[in-house]
Parts: C-alpha cells; sequence; structure tokens
C-alpha cells in the first residue's frame, strides 16, 4: 500500500558538475525549478520528488515561499529521472521526466492542476477532520490506522449491520502487524461475547457511526478538509527514501549503528533488515520461527552499550539478541507458564544492561514485564495490575530503562507511567496529567528523563524520574496522535504521526514547532535521531509503505 505521488517528460540537460565551492558556502544546486498552478502565483509548499530511472532511492525537497526549488548537486547523479509532486488538492499536469547529462544548465517549471480525486489525497488526519462526529466517535479509528488507511473505510459501502455482523468481528480477528498485503490471525482469538450486552451496545454503537462517514447511503454527504501546505522552516528540509524489496516488509523500528548503517525490524516477517544508505542496498537476516503456526514479524529493535541489537519477536515469545560483528543470533524464549497462545513479547530493552547483566521485556498477552538475567538465562515476571480493579484494562506497552537500569513502563490503556526499582523490584504508578492520554512508546535522555508520545492526548509528554513530576505540549495539528519520542543533542524533542504524515520537531526551550510534511503516505511507528550529524538527521520507518525515510533539516 504505498503512499500515491503525481508525477509530472521533457529533454532538458541539466547541470551536474560545477565548480568547487569554498567552505562555508552553500551547496550549488544540480536542479533547479519552479512551481505553481496554471498562470496563478507560485506555490510554497509543494513537494518536489526525483527519483532516477532503475534505481530504488528517491530525494524530496520543498519549495520555497517564492515557489522555487533547488536539489544540492551532492544528492543527484548524471540519468534520467522521473518527478512528482505533493500538494494537497494539486497533481501535476503531465508526467514529467528530466535527463541530467551534466552540460547546460537551466531551471523547470511544473505546472499544476486542481485534482478531480480529492479523497485519494487525503491522509487519516485529514479523513478525521473531514468525517462528521464527535472526537469520541473518531477516535475509535485510532484502532485501525495500524492495519489500513481510513480511506478503506471511507471507501468502503457496508451498511451498519455488515459492519456489526461481519467486518468489526473479522477486523478483530487480525493480529497488529497485519497490512492487507500479509494478513496475520490471531492464535488467541478476540470474541464478541452477544452475552455482554453492554459490548454489543458499544459494537452497534460503532457500527452505526462508520455507516454514516463511508459510501453506504451514496457518495460522502461531507466536505473534505484539508492541513495546510508546509510554509517556513518546514520547508528547508531534504528527504531521501530507500524503497525495500518488498510490499510485504514493514519497517517498524530504525536505528542507526555509529558506522552509518541502518536497521530495521520487519513488522510481520521473520527478518531483521539492513539497509547501506550509500548504495540502498538492503541484506536480511532470517530469524527461525520459536513457535511456528503462529503470527510472525518484529516489533521493538534497540541496541546495547556495545551496540547488540535486541529485538522483540511478539507473537514468537522469544527475545531475541543479534550481534552486530559476529551477525549471529541468540535466543530466549518466555518460560513456559508465561508462555500463553495470547503472549507478546514486542519490546526488549538491553540500553542499560551493562549495569546489572539484565535485559527489560514486557508482554502484552497479560499486562507483564519480564527482566532477563544474561548471566543464568532465568527469566522472572512482574504482573502490576493482576490484583486491580475488575473491568479496567491495562496494556504495558513499552519498557524503557534508565541509566541505573530502573524499568518505567507505558500503561496504552489508562494514562500512568510506572516504574519497578531494579534492586528491590517495588512497583510505583505516575499519573499523567491528560486524562486518557494513552502513552505509547518513548525514551529516555541522559538525565533521566522520560520522553513518551500520548497517542490519544495528542501530546509530547516528559517525565523527569528524578523530580517525579511531568512536563506535556500540545501539537498544533489535530489527530497527530504521537507514537513515539525521542531527545536530541540540541534539546529538541521529535516525534511522528501514524496519522497525519508529518514529523513534529519540537524545541522544549522555547514551545515552537516545525512540522515537516512527508513525500508520501508513511505510517511512522518507532522515530530515531543520528546525533552525529549537524543539524540532526531524522530516521522512520514506513510501516505500511516498504521503505525507509531520512529527514534532513536545513537549519
Amino acid at each position: 500500500m504505498r503512499g500515491r505521488m503525481h508525477f509530472a517528460v521533457i529533454g532538458l540537460a541539466l547541470v551536474m558538475s560545477l565548480p568547487g565551492v569554498a567552505a562555508g558556502q552553500t551547496e550549488p544546486p544540480a536542479l533547479t525549478g519552479s512551481v505553481g498552478f496554471a498562470d496563478q502565483a507560485l506555490m510554497e509548499g509543494v513537494l518536489v520528488s526525483a527519483r532516477k530511472i532503475g534505481t530504488s532511492i528517491t530525494i524530496t525537497v520543498v519549495s520555497d515561499k517564492d515557489g522555487r526549488f533547488s536539489f544540492p548537486a551532492s544528492k543527484i547523479r548524471l540519468g534520467e529521472y522521473s518527478l512528482a509532486i505533493r500538494a494537497i488538492g494539486y497533481e501535476l499536469e503531465e508526467p514529467k521526466r528530466i535527463d541530467i547529462s551534466g552540460e547546460n544548465s537551466s531551471a523547470i517549471k511544473l505546472n499544476l492542476r486542481k485534482t478531480a480525486d480529492l479523497a485519494s489525497q487525503l491522509s487519516n488526519g485529514e479523513w478525521l477532520i473531514s468525517m462528521p462526529g464527535t472526537d469520541a466517535q473518531k477516535s475509535q479509528l485510532l484502532n485501525c490506522v495500524g492495519c489500513h488507511s481510513l480511506e478503506r473505510i471511507a471507501g468502503s459501502k457496508y451498511d451498519s449491520d455488515a459492519f456489526l455482523t461481519q467486518i468489526m468481528p473479522r477486523m478483530q480477528g487480525y493480529v497488529n502487524q497485519s497490512i492487507p498485503a500479509h494478513p496475520q490471525l490471531r492464535r488467541a482469538e478476540r470474541l464478541m461475547e452477544e452475552r455482554d450486552d453492554q459490548r454489543v451496545q458499544v459494537y452497534r454503537a460503532g457500527a452505526d457511526f462508520l455507516s454514516t462517514i463511508n459510501q453506504s447511503a451514496g457518495p460522502w454527504s461531507y466536505a473534505f478538509k484539508t492541513n495546510a501546505r508546509p510554509s517556513g522552516r518546514a520547508t528547508r528540509v531534504i528527504y531521501t527514501e530507500y524503497d525495500l524489496p518488498r510490499e510485504t516488509i514493514s519497517p517498524h523500528d530504525v536505528i542507526v549503528d555509529p558506522d552509518g548503517i541502518v536497521w530495521f525490524s520487519s513488522f510481520g516477517e521473520q527478518n531483521l533488515g539492513r539497509l547501506d544508505p550509500k548504495t540502498g542496498q538492503v541484506t536480511e537476516f532470517p530469524i527461525p520461527e520459536h513457535k511456528p503456526g503462529f503470527p510472525t514479524g518484529g516489533l521493538g529493535l534497540r541496541a546495547d552499550k556495545e551496540g547488540n541489537l535486541w529485538l522483540g519477536n511478539m507473537y514468537q515469545a522469544t527475545i531475541v539478541k543479534f550481534d552486530r560483528m559476529s551477525k549471529t543470533f541468540k535466543f530466549w524464549p518466555l518460560p513456559t507458564e508465561q508462555n500463553i497462545d495470547a503472549a507478546q513479547v514486542n519490546m526488549v530493552s538491553a540500553q542499560s544492561s551493562h549495569v546489572d547483566g539484565k535485559v527489560w521485556a514486557q508482554n502484552n498477552g497479560f499486562a507483564g514485564v519480564h527482566r532477563l538475567d544474561l548471566a543464568t538465562g532465568a527469566i522472572e515476571t512482574w504482573q502490576p495490575f493482576r490484583d486491580g480493579p475488575k473491568g479496567v484494562f491495562h496494556n504495558i506497552y513499552d519498557v524503557i530503562p534508565d541509566s541505573k537500569n530502573n524499568v518505567y513502563f507505558t500503561d496504552f490503556r489508562q494514562r500512568h507511567i510506572g516504574r519497578i526499582d531494579a534492586k528491590t523490584g517495588e512497583l510505583k504508578l505516575f499519573e499523567i496529567p491528560t486524562p486518557g492520554s494513552a502513552p505509547r512508546r518513548g525514551s529516555m535522555d541522559a538525565q533521566d528523563r522520560l520522553w513518551f508520545g500520548e497517542y490519544r492526548g495528542n501530546r509530547i509528554g516528559m517525565f523527569d524520574t528524578r523530580t517525579e513530576q511531568f512536563k506535556e505540549w500540545n501539537l498544533g495539528t489535530p489527530w497527530s496522535a504521537p507514537y513515539d519520542v525521542v531527545l536530541d543533542k540540541n534539546e529538541e524533542a521529535w516525534t511522528g504521526s501514524m496519522i497525519t504524515d508529518q514529523v513534529t520537531r519540537l524545541d522544549t526551550r522555547t514551545g515552537e514547532m516545525v512540522d515537516y510534511l512527508l513525500p508520501r503516505s508513511t505510517n511512522i511507528r518507532r522515530v530515531f535521531v543520528d546525533n552525529s550529524t549537524t543539524p540532526v538527521t531524522f530516521w522512520i520507518g514506513s510501516n505500511h509503505g516498504a521503505s525507509i525515510v531520512k529527514l534532513e533539516p536545513l537549519d
């Protein structure tokens, strides 16, 4: 399910080799041009993408306030390129190709026209701001975007009964790492109990709502609303997108090692992936199945102090370690008593394992936290909510250790951050100020401050583990639903959205935010910042687009 880009054929000889540039000067462009709608003024905030024919790498820049764009010489090589744009409501008048031959330089003009199919361009977030209904009604759709776009729902023609009796039960049967090209069924089914009147009413209400936002009664009765195009600092950016070799590769977590090599977890397949960003070459390391017949795929990917990679193998219920030097795996399956059909080890965190030789993990099958002793192989387990009130549900989503290897966890179903003391095993819960905020993924900074995404609170959250105080920043774009947050070396926090195709950069000192729109539909999960560059470089996986994206801000 790759995102749409609108391709615009011209034969131009554009400069490739330019004279040397003095130190401190801006790099000369290899390809320049302008973009606008018909004879009207030139347009700011249009994403222009260039992809060399026969390659897997696409470079994208954004037009400035004068409607002009330029591609740096370091990003463009000799050859033939296809061009594409992203600008909500517009498309290229005709397909375009350029021949970069290294001869005379010439600027190009890209002419746009109004699209006749605006629905196909809407992001999930734009569907949500367009649809009628309350925020509470729309919020249930946040459960859907993990597997597919909201366009699939809005474009359907199912009535309420069909949603209730066919579609919703079927969707509940799929695991979270399913995509349309690779659906996988749960072994421990989520059942709709017809005897539970309250649950039936909830589903009926949801089915009724879904039938009002799709085309079951004819064409959409509501007008489409769109977010503004990028402007100002949001246009000062270069994107590099690396397509992966199969549509079914869902790069969930992406990290960059000290050698500049990119590693990624495959959400639905038993592979650890490696990308060489200089060549675009992809190598996959197969992970054997420990529970044949159960859903496959990996989620959380993190590195320990020595640079070894640790992976949560989800329904295979196994902690996985990959030695980056020897390129070999080691495995620790869960103990039999915890290895139930619903067991789901998503996150493994070995960042502070050098402190005491212990590695933390979580279990989504029963809201549990595990700790692996590397010396003995023993796995101990906490179930923080086992004796809690009946009817109050919990989902321990992420586990993040501090510098002393105490672990903090996020309760995705509620509004809490939990802490387990590494030495005593004592449990503490801390309540996030925003109700129903649904904390999801997070990271610990050098000051032992926990940064996390508030998926349903539309906020970036920070918990200072030393003062035990929270701070929150409300994101400017509705329905951003941040999944994860990481702080860079400049005290700027970065997050990405599964909903809006935007990456948000927050200056935590001033509160200023920049929203970078990605070149195509990009279901963002884990975020990674490479602090070795200046400015920093931001990496993500396009979980539904089978690609990896590098974002380089220019300031």
